[in-house]
Parts: structure tokens; C-alpha cells; sequence
């Protein structure tokens, strides 16, 4: 794609998702990767025009004996283009996160730690991350391995929360020929290509074959991913108007009518429960077991209670339920 088109398209989508208001002040998450690497020439010139106002953040995982000089090597990055970047090592961190035997998702949950943190102490409106078209797919197939429902394969949204990713649309050869084109370097990772992690997996060995089958792959995915995009959008406005319909508030406490949850659809009926649950700020693993054991237990005679974590129990009586804590 030619070089002027990139840029044109890129900010188009940021225009197009609202994504930095006049004069916002954001944090780039910064890896020193091509592709955050890129984002970040991308907003400095947006910085440069007052635009917005532009941070990086670069956390050093330690985990890697090189880390100190991908460190110093976002320092140059940064004061090349007039960018203030904050750094800081994951040791450094205090946090609550757990280690579950995944290195990666302990290290995604450290980075949003970390630039959580630089966003509050900078008084930032958002954080940006370099995910492209390519992070897309691939988090769209782990999902779809895993067995998710549409609310997960509509995969990840160019806004969520404080979180902006301004290149979801853009083709990572895009980001490669921008870079080469403009003698911009980077660093390269050798753990994206370990056959240990699922993504790499995908991305090595699950979607080039599905690229040699139709070169139109990669755009014909996006407008799929879109469409699934607005059906969920729809089902979740449906979910809002209807949850409205079938409950009242009581002191505070959100209680749901079970004879207008069973009458409605099964799909919509996991739809209100979890968003029952969200709503009154209850941690719930998002699955059709736990919502089953939900709806089992409404359906029972009587008023009784059922613990669904340590510290909240759903309470029925007649013909509505609520969430209580202990």
C-alpha cells in the first residue's frame, strides 16, 4: 500500500472510532516492536500538531537478558521524535496478579498494571496499544479454539474502556514496508516465533495456508469480523432495553423477574444473567456451566440461597431472584 494511503486510512479509523478528541492526552504503550514503533511515529506527528499530547510507557519484563538494551533503545526512540517516555522494570511492580502457568498472560496482565499507572500519574484520557489486523486473526482463532461465544470472536475493539487501538484495520506488511520505506529500525523478539505459544502457533502454521488458499484472506476477514461486530452490538443493546423490562431495584439491589427470564430465548436468557452480574460487580467466570447452574437453581421450588462465589450468594423468593453478600 502506498505510503500516503496507510497514513490516510489509519486516520480515517481514528476518526472514525472517536479515538483521540482534540488535545487528549495519551500513553503509548511502547514495546520497541515494529508495530508499536510504528504507532509511535504515527502519534508524534499528532503530538507535534497539538493534536494530542503524547506519553510512552515501557515495562522491562527481565525476562530476557537483552531487556536493558531494548530499554535504552525505546530512551532513543523517544527522544529522537521529543516524546517523554517513563520505564520501569517488572520487579518494580507491586501487584495482585497471579502467576497461573501462563507467561504471557501474566506479562499482559503486568503491562496493564504499569500503563494503568503511568495513565493515572500523567493524567492521560487513554492508553494506546499497536494491535493490527494481523493480532486480529490471530486472537480470533485462539478464541474460536477455545470454544468462545460471538461476544469473544467479535475479538478486539478499537475502544475499549481507556484502551485504544488506532491500527486494527492496518496489514502488518503495511507497518513493515512503512518502516523499511522510512529507514525507521526496531526490535525483534525472538519468543514470537516459539512454537510454545498458541498465538505463534496460529500465526506460523494456521493462517498462511488460509492466505495461499484466497488473497483476499486478510480483507475478506476484517469485513466478516466487522459484521459479527454490529450483530453483537444489536444483541447487546436487545440485552440493555430487555434487562430494563425484567427488573426493579430494591435498596440498592438489582432483582431479576424469573418468570420473564424463562420465557424469553435461551441465548438471551445467558445474555441477561451475565449482564445481571455485571451490573451488580460480581467476578464470575464467564461460563455456559456456571450460567447453567444459575438457571438450575431458579428453576427450583421455594426460596433459597446459592453461593456462586465466596463472597456473593443469589437469594430467591417467589418469583425473583437477587444478589446478596455474605
Amino acid at each position: 500500500m502506498a505510503i500516503n494511503k496507510l497514513t490516510e486510512q489509519i486516520h480515517t479509523f481514528i476518526q472514525q472510532h472517536n479515538l483521540f478528541p482534540k488535545c487528549s492526552r495519551i500513553v503509548l504503550g511502547l514495546s520497541g516492536g515494529p508495530d508499536s514503533i510504528f504507532l509511535l511515529h504515527l502519534l508524534a506527528n499528532l503530538h507535534k500538531q497539538d493534536i494530542i499530547t503524547l506519553h510512552a510507557a515501557h515495562l522491562d519484563h527481565e525476562w530476557r537478558a537483552e531487556s536493558a538494551q531494548d530499554v535504552q533503545f525505546c530512551r532513543e526512540a523517544t527522544e529522537a521524535l521529543g516524546i517523554p517516555l517513563v520505564t520501569k522494570k517488572i520487579s518494580e511492580l507491586s501487584s495482585q496478579a497471579k502467576w497461573g502457568g501462563s507467561q504471557e498472560e501474566f506479562g499482559r496482565k503486568m503491562r496493564r498494571q504499569f500503563l494503568e499507572l503511568i495513565a493515572k500519574e500523567v493524567d492521560a484520557s487513554a492508553i494506546a496499544l499497536a494491535h493490527h489486523l494481523q493480532d486480529q486473526e490471530e486472537t480470533f482463532f485462539i478464541r474460536l479454539i477455545r470454544g468462545s461465544s460471538l461476544t469473544g470472536l467479535t475479538a478486539m475493539r478499537a475502544q475499549h474502556g481507556m484502551y485504544v487501538r488506532p491500527l486494527l484495520a492496518t496489514n502488518k506488511d503495511d507497518i513493515i514496508a512503512y518502516l523499511d520505506a522510512h529507514q525507521i529500525t526496531y526490535l525483534t523478539d525472538p519468543s514470537n516465533e516459539s512454537p510454545k505459544f498458541l498465538r505463534n502457533r496460529i500465526r506460523n502454521t494456521a493462517l498462511p495456508p488460509l492466505r495461499a488458499c484466497d488473497k483476499r484472506f486478510d480483507q475478506n476477514f476484517l469485513t466478516t469480523l466487522n459484521r459479527l461486530k454490529e450483530t453483537e452490538d444489536f444483541l447487546e443493546q436487545l440485552t440493555h432495553s430487555i434487562f430494563k423490562e425484567i427488573t426493579h431495584t430494591v435498596q440498592e439491589k438489582i432483582e431479576l423477574n424469573i418468570n420473564k427470564l424463562f420465557n424469553l430465548h435461551p441465548i438471551m436468557q445467558y445474555r441477561i444473567l451475565m449482564h445481571w452480574l455485571v451490573q451488580s460487580h460480581v467476578p464470575f467466570p464467564p461460563t455456559q456451566k456456571f450460567l447453567d447452574e444459575i438457571l438450575r437453581f431458579m428453576l427450583q421450588r421455594g426460596s433459597k440461597t446459592h453461593a456462586i462465589h465466596e463472597q456473593w450468594s443469589i437469594m430467591k423468593q417467589k418469583n425473583w431472584s437477587s444478589i446478596i453478600s455474605k
